[in-house]
């Protein structure tokens, strides 16, 4: 029988088996209870104790994420997803620069952008314009031979949908990126900017108007709205700061490996696991997991 509203969700990198034995007993000599696990070894949860914050500290020399979660409607109904960095392991604009000879400038910018120290549709407009005149079936190309997919995306995706849940994928990048991503991994709907392209040739010109981090929590709003879902029902995941609104506004909000200012402004951060991490927020066991 449960006496909080709240669990504490411990969850390792996948295969370590980090959750040892020495872990639990240190949790149980703070106050806390015996583990229900979700995975042996690797994900579980525990009622809140009191000494949690002195448990906290302690778990910072493991590879261990620690989450706090409410009970009640755990399960989302609704995913909403970033894709650069966090359903893709690349940013499509950094590969894009790489063959078009101005990566290092490219990623520099990039990198500031998702720190939050430059203004997200300027840095934008100024990358993509160090992209005209490159042909448009570089796009293809980069999707084939740069871009891997997240480790645990397609269990994340196959796992939620089998219980009903609605997936969209919501870039700040490219819809000509995000399409064949969203098709690959199940989502149901994609969000993104538009690359102008003409004869065939990119020409360094965004369509407007240009998707921020104000058009991803928008893409919340609005989906929401349309199939009648609250904010508390949605679980979003990013990594960037233009991502902070979106995971700020979600009943569940992760930064998935993510920079600083976001890890200091998400409601549950996850650095050591992968997209599964998602699924042991929620409850499922690890045998509910569909397509292991």
């Amino acid at each position: 029988m449960r006496h909080m509203d709240s669990v504490l969700v411990l969850i390792a990198t996948p295969g370590s088996g980090a959750i040892t034995p020495q872990v639990i007993d240190a949790m149980r000599d703070l106050g806390s209870g015996g583990p229900h696990w979700l995975s042996k070894s690797e994900a579980c949860e525990v009622d809140i104790f009191a000494r949690l914050p002195e448990f906290l500290i302690g778990l910072r020399s493991h590879k261990i994420d620690a989450a706090v979660v409410s009970i009640h409607d755990r399960r989302k109904p609704l995913l909403l997803a970033d894709m650069d960095s966090t359903m893709i392991q690349q940013e499509c604009i950094d590969e894009l620069g790489v063959v078009a000879g101005v990566g290092d400038h490219i990623k520099a910018v990039t990198a500031k952008a998702m720190r939050g120290e430059l203004d997200f549709d300027a840095a934008l407009r100024e990358r993509v314009a160090l992209l005209e005149g490159l042909p448009a079936t570089v796009v293809d190309d980069v999707l084939k031979t740069r871009i891997t997919l997240m480790p645990g995306g397609k269990v994340l995706l196959d796992t939620m949908k089998a219980q009903g849940a609605y997936a969209a994928l919501v870039s700040g990048g490219f819809t000509s990126f995000t399409g064949p991503i969203a098709a690959a991994l199940g989502f149901d709907e994609n969000r993104a900017n538009h690359l102008e392209i003409i004869d065939g040739r990119l020409t360094g010109r965004v369509i407007p108007p240009i998707l921020g981090k104000e058009a991803k929590v928008e893409a919340l709003r609005q989906i929401c709205a349309r199939l009648g879902f609250s904010a508390e029902q949605v679980l979003a995941v990013g990594d960037g700061a233009n991502d902070i609104p979106m995971l700020q506004a979600a009943g569940i909000g992760v930064a998935l490996h993510a920079k600083p200012v976001v890890q200091e402004q998400a409601k549950v951060v996850i650095n050591h696991s992968d997209l599964t991490a998602l699924l042991y927020l929620q409850g499922y066991h690890r045998d509910e997991f569909v397509n292991v």
